[in-house]
């Protein structure tokens, strides 16, 4: 985090109580998710990841219902 935040890049920490706790004040902005096993952490770490992908490209202007190359994807076998 420290060498993210040394070339100016924000820090978005996702993790349970005890990551934000570990990571003290470190990061600019915490996100905290629900203490969980192992396999479905990454489930539930990933859902506020694509609400920020998708405000994200929203600021940015992309037409976030029409992906770059997903025609050709979907139509090349």
């Amino acid at each position: 985090m420290e060498e993210v935040q040394a070339r100016g890049a924000k820090v978005i920490l996702v993790s349970d109580a005890a990551g934000l706790e570990a990571a003290g004040s470190r990061a600019d902005h915490c996100l905290e998710i629900p203490r969980a096993g192992p396999l479905l952490t990454p489930i539930l770490a990933a859902i506020p990841l694509q609400r920020l992908a998708y405000h994200t490209a929203l600021i940015k202007g992309t037409d976030v219902d029409q992906p770059r190359n997903l025609a050709k994807s979907v139509t090349v076998e």
